[in-house]
């Protein structure tokens, strides 16, 4: 966070405009982790002191990696998990609810095979996805220029939402649905809606479409209650 009795910036304010990466993230103190749910959300940090006050700028994509249990092998497709019963839940409430809600994408990566390490399939290389990243910018550059401050989807406030991420009445079931089976909080459900606005922007299309929310809808698997047991 920073600070001292001269106020200097700390690691998230180093990272503005930058990638804060933060491995092994229950591994880090609670206390730690909670100082920065203000940041994520002002994209700023302020140091208070007897006469003064300052802002450091923190407008930082936080990326963070953990295993899923403290032995490493929960839902691993060929190992067993070692883990006494409950050590697993009490190993992810080590990050609180709250953080979790202002990271928008949960991603579950499981080990890959050597048969699917050794296949040489086709897929979308980094050229192709690199233009699909600069084309979706350009298109959220022109969606945002009347805002000043503001040129990307992660940036929209609440009532922006209501305005730029207009979907559908099946769009709406399905959401619908999602927030109530996996008990999604109001600040998920902003996620949810930035992340497949932003999907739709890769895809070239004006409209969120249902299988743009489903998408977004699957990376909150952390949020959903039950997933570890």
């Amino acid at each position: 966070m920073g600070g001292g009795g001269n106020p200097q910036p700390g690691e998230i304010s180093l990272a503005h405009n930058g990638v804060l990466f933060l491995d092994e993230l229950p591994e880090f103190k609670r206390t730690v982790l909670e100082v920065m749910r203000q940041p994520m959300e002002e994209r700023r940090v302020t140091i208070s002191r007897a006469k003064i006050a300052l802002d450091f700028p923190a407008s930082f994509m936080l990326i963070a990696s953990m295993n899923p249990c403290p032995c490493g092998f929960y839902n691993h497709p060929e190992r067993a998990c070692t883990c006494p019963p409950g050590a697993v839940q009490k190993y992810l409430n080590k990050i609180s609810g709250p953080l979790l809600d202002r990271i928008d994408l949960h991603v579950e990566v499981t080990p890959v095979p050597f048969s699917e390490l050794s296949n040489f399939r086709k897929e979308h290389n980094s050229e192709s996805i690199r233009d699909k990243v600069i084309k979706a910018r350009e298109v959220q550059a022109e969606r945002y220029k009347n805002y000043p401050g503001i040129y990307a989807n992660a940036q929209m406030n609440s009532k922006m939402l209501t305005e730029i991420c207009t979907i559908d009445n099946v769009g709406q079931m399905l959401l619908k649905a999602a927030m109530e089976k996996l008990n999604l909080s109001a600040r998920a459900y902003d996620r949810i809606l930035k992340v497949s606005r932003t999907i739709a922007d890769l895809e070239g299309s004006e409209k969120i479409r249902p299988e743009y929310l489903a998408e977004a809808i699957q990376y909150r698997s952390l949020d959903r209650e039950g997933w570890a047991g």
